[in-house]
């Protein structure tokens, strides 16, 4: 994986703290990439003022934009890493984010994440998990936790597969972790799950030995996953193979190695298979309390790619 040459932060307008550009700087400061840090205003009450003409209304619009763009220059000054900035007014953050990923070629966004409370993520789709679904460059969710030196990258992948795409989307995750680990100087856990026995055939097949089936099972995933991680010299201490569902096992490992990043696939699903399925990524961002890379498969088109 190249590293990123051009990082897009997005910053968070209501908080004191740019955990974001922080951890874009980490990361830049050591390779001399190009930051640029963007912020998206909208504010509806602007959009409410119906005594005011079309012209008046953008007038106001202007006026904001101007006065959050020297806010934003004056913030990057805290920064020790040169960086361009950029105020845009839009009421669909996740699009204008994109937007500009295409456009500039970003190779990557960085902006910090809050825990969802369960009720809005059911009505509301947070922006965080629109960029998830449709961002098509790596995404860099960040939370409170630091990145020490000596630290534990975790990168979940599914060895097992027989699939091409998902071998291809293994490796590219391996080699992110591999790559940010010499930036950081951080070692690299793989984490795999496996599912359990199945209850009903356990019931219904008085002769099913369900105990030798998940011994298979398990044997099964462990030689895949050591067979992947001997390509990357990976030692055995840093695999985990463990059985239960994806997002349950990939926060039960991060949580029990102290992870600083946890790096995952996502494969961009929309519409209502994204209501009703999701991903993993979107099953387990609540739940850790580190840092999150998700990454797309190669050819991966944004349904907002407007090319």
């Amino acid at each position: 994986m190249e590293r990123y040459r051009n990082i897009l932060v997005v910053v968070d307008p209501d908080s004191d703290e740019q955990k974001a550009l922080q951890r874009a700087c980490t990361i830049a400061k050591k390779t001399g990439d190009k930051i640029t840090a963007l912020l998206v205003i909208f504010d509806f009450s602007y959009e409410m003022t119906t005594m005011l003409s079309g012209d008046e209304r953008e007038a106001m619009r202007k006026s904001v934009v101007k006065d959050r763009q020297a806010w934003l220059d004056e913030l990057v000054k805290e920064y020790d890493h040169p960086m361009e900035t950029k105020a845009v007014w839009h009421n669909r953050p996740f699009e204008v984010i994109i937007e500009e990923v295409i456009e500039q070629n970003f190779d990557v966004v960085v902006k910090s994440t809050h825990q969802h409370p369960t009720l809005q993520s059911v009505i509301f789709t947070p922006t965080d998990w629109h960029l998830i679904r449709k961002c098509p460059v790596p995404l860099l969710l960040v939370k409170d936790h630091e990145w020490p030196e000596n630290g534990h990258i975790l990168a979940a992948v599914n060895a097992s597969s027989e699939e091409e795409s998902h071998r291809v989307l293994n490796d590219k995750i391996t080699d992110a972790a591999l790559t940010l680990s010499k930036l950081i100087k951080a070692d690299v856990h793989l984490v795999n799950s496996y599912p359990g026995t199945p209850v009903n055939i356990a019931i219904e097949i008085p002769e099913f030995d369900a105990g030798e089936y998940n011994k298979t099972m398990r044997d099964h995933h462990n030689n895949m996953i050591q067979e992947h991680a001997e390509k990357y010299q990976i030692q055995p201490q840093y695999l985990h193979v463990e059985e239960g569902l994806p997002e349950d096992v990939i926060e039960k490992v991060a949580k029990d190695i102290d992870a600083e990043l946890v790096i995952l696939g996502t494969i961009g699903r929309t519409g209502l298979s994204a209501v009703f399925i999701g991903n993993t990524a979107e099953h387990v961002i609540d739940r850790l309390n580190c840092d999150l890379l998700a990454l797309k498969p190669d050819g991966y088109v944004s349904p907002i790619d407007k090319s």
